[in-house]
């Protein structure tokens, strides 16, 4: 990848996660504030050792760290990540956090949650409002798709028309693998040579969709070259130095007949270091171009499936958004849930091929700088880190919660000493499946898997 591309990325996903992490910590702090209890430390990334950047105002110092892992905000009177033994030893201030009733203490572990749920809502609501909600119908993939072995193994076939999943007709040809996958679906309906046929979804297709990280068909397109690139890694392309030109019509690789767009690909990779033939249509003429192809396997031609196929944009009001939006972060977290379902539960699915680090979230943005995309992501983002915060697990803000849950229904709070252990418990773990999750990143990265 270029290093702008990288660049881009990492930006992105820098600024995402800052909003993020600040709103979320927001949602501690402005409950805290409310009920009178002092926060010492409000801090963008964590700052062990030193912070970059700091100042205080009241009794809140406000900073930004070096470690890029989060952020947060320390509770006078509260057993957190800092492990502020020493304050804790001390008799309880009433401007502390243990000394509000366990009611507030509750809003104010929520808070970041919270926060985090509204704003992933209202993000969408206002991509919605802004940019509407663009669709492939699946009625108008009018060329049929094109699978790889994953695909040909179940029975599908290039050609197909995927209509429903489990006799469930589908709106937006996308959401087909995630309702294969997610709903665990058993059938498949395609038109095939004018009548429907089912599918039947064998044991370990979801596995293998999962493994090689994309959709379980692509549309299949007519070969005709809609963009000619210049340069790949600032090299000339093939494509451009051979004169190939947008609009041109391929009709065969080194004299093998060529219909649709993704078979150049398969033929170019065949002849890589190679001068291969390009045969194409360009008006009423037919001409025959030499390409030498590098050992990447490109010829560096692109297709625009928005000029060959009818998307649908739906339009919506401000007020029309609105349930739409609560619509889509309900779903993109039921979504999320079955996800996670699928790794602890599904035989199919391993976690080292399904979990992944910073790496793996940055890649999700794009290498050019697009707001809609960063946008939606930093929704996704946002309901990921509201569900994952609220998992009961200790030193995560679920885990305070459910021991004042507890302490609310027994009328008995847990020990200073057992919040202490619990909390070294969970950072334990928490650290754990950090590593784990970016060793993963980097193992994939060296080994090119």
């Amino acid at each position: 990848m270029e290093t702008t591309a990288i660049l881009v990325k990492a930006g992105q996903l820098l600024l995402s996660l800052s909003i993020l992490v600040v709103l979320h910590e927001l949602g501690h702090f402005i409950p805290a504030k409310l009920f009178k209890t002092k926060v010492e430390k409000f801090y963008l990334f964590f700052d062990p050792w030193f912070s970059l950047f700091k100042f205080k105002k009241g009794d809140t110092e406000y900073g930004i760290g070096w470690l890029p892992l989060g952020g947060y905000v320390k509770i006078s009177g509260m057993i957190d990540e800092s492990m502020d033994k020493e304050q804790m030893n001390r008799p309880p201030e009433p401007w502390e956090f243990r000394s509000k009733p366990a009611w507030q203490r509750l809003i104010i572990m929520i808070g970041g949650v919270t926060v985090n749920l509204i704003l992933g809502f209202l993000i969408y609501t206002l991509i919605l409002w802004h940019w509407g909600e663009k669709l492939l119908p699946v009625a108008n993939v009018k060329y049929g798709i094109y699978t790889d072995s994953v695909g040909y193994k179940i029975g599908l076939k290039d050609g197909d028309i995927l209509m429903s999943v489990d006799n469930k007709p589908q709106e937006d040809f996308r959401d087909i693998t995630k309702g294969v996958i997610l709903d665990e679906a058993k059938t498949i309906q395609v038109i095939r040579d004018g009548k429907q046929v089912d599918v039947h979804i064998q044991e370990g297709f979801v596995g293998g969709t999962i493994k090689k990280k994309g959709p379980i068909a692509a549309v299949r397109l007519p070969a005709v070259i809609d963009t000619v690139l210049a340069e790949i890694k600032k090299v000339e392309t093939p494509a451009y130095k051979a004169g190939l030109r947008a609009g041109d019509t391929v009709l065969a690789i080194n004299g093998q007949p060529v219909q649709w767009f993704h078979e150049i690909s398969k033929l170019v990779v065949k002849d890589t270091g190679k001068t291969i033939s390009v045969t194409v249509k360009r008006g009423a003429d037919t001409l025959t171009k030499s390409a030498t192809i590098p050992s990447a396997g490109y010829l560096g031609v692109n297709i625009s499936p928005d000029r060959h196929l009818e998307y649908v944009t739906k339009h919506y009001t401000f007020g029309q958004a609105i349930p739409a939006g609560f619509t889509t972060a309900i779903e993109t977290l039921v979504d999320y849930v079955k996800q996670l379902r699928l790794i602890f539960v599904s035989k199919e699915v391993k976690a080292s091929e399904s979990l992944g680090g910073f790496m793996s979230i940055g890649n999700l943005f794009p290498s050019e700088w697009d707001w809609q995309s960063f946008w939606t992501l930093t929704a996704l983002l946002s309901i990921i880190l509201a569900f994952m915060n609220i998992l009961p697990i200790p030193a995560l803000d679920g885990g305070h919660v459910l021991f004042l849950i507890y302490e609310i229904i027994t009328g008995r709070k847990p020990s200073e000493k057992f919040m202490e252990y619990a909390q070294i418990v969970g950072m334990v773990l928490l650290f754990g499946l950090l590593l784990y999750a970016n060793g993963l990143d980097i193992w994939r990265w060296l080994t090119g898997k």
